[in-house]
């Protein structure tokens, strides 16, 4: 098989329409848009009008808020800090911060305000954890396996650090 060869199966290429190319293509004259009428012109800019009744989203009630003030945390579980520990991505030697663990996989984009530790999953390895918060289930799990937990809560936020 050469490169000139290659073909794709019939039937899986379509050709564009061609519009406005005369009356024996069958799309000639208005193109296919009829005659006249907003719809006729480009830039129709209709939709969601419904022949001038209220519009169904402005029918609807405004629902919910976006709170500016929710910290944003990626959230790691006991349980999959165990298994990278198991899979020996993370040291439990070494303090397990950030760094650490989104080096060993656990999760691809840091959250704002850092990482906070779930009580999902069982701990068997001593670690020492640096994060920004944790629950208390996770807390007493990381001093029953006879590890130290240092939580760094994130700095509260200022009206000016909303507006930048």
């Amino acid at each position: 098989m050469k490169l000139n060869e290659l073909s794709d199966n019939p039937g899986a290429r379509h050709a564009r329409k061609r519009v406005g190319r005369g009356m024996g293509s069958g799309l000639g004259k208005t193109s296919g848009k009829g005659h006249k009428g907003q719809k006729a012109r480009s830039g129709v800019s209709i939709k969601g009008f419904e022949g001038g009744q209220m519009p169904l989203y402005r029918r609807l009630p405004k629902r919910g808020f976006k709170n500016l003030f929710a910290r944003d945390y990626v959230e790691v579980t006991l349980g999959r800090l165990q298994a990278a520990v198991d899979a020996k991505r993370l040291d439990p030697k070494k303090t397990v911060d950030v760094e650490a663990m989104r080096a060993a996989g656990l999760f691809k984009k840091p959250g704002r305000d850092g990482v906070r530790l779930l009580g999902n999953g069982e701990l068997t390895a001593k670690l020492d954890l640096k994060v920004a918060g944790a629950t208390k289930s996770a807390a007493a799990a990381v001093e029953k396996a006879g590890g130290t937990l240092t939580v760094d809560a994130p700095a509260e936020k200022t009206e000016k650090q909303d507006q930048d």
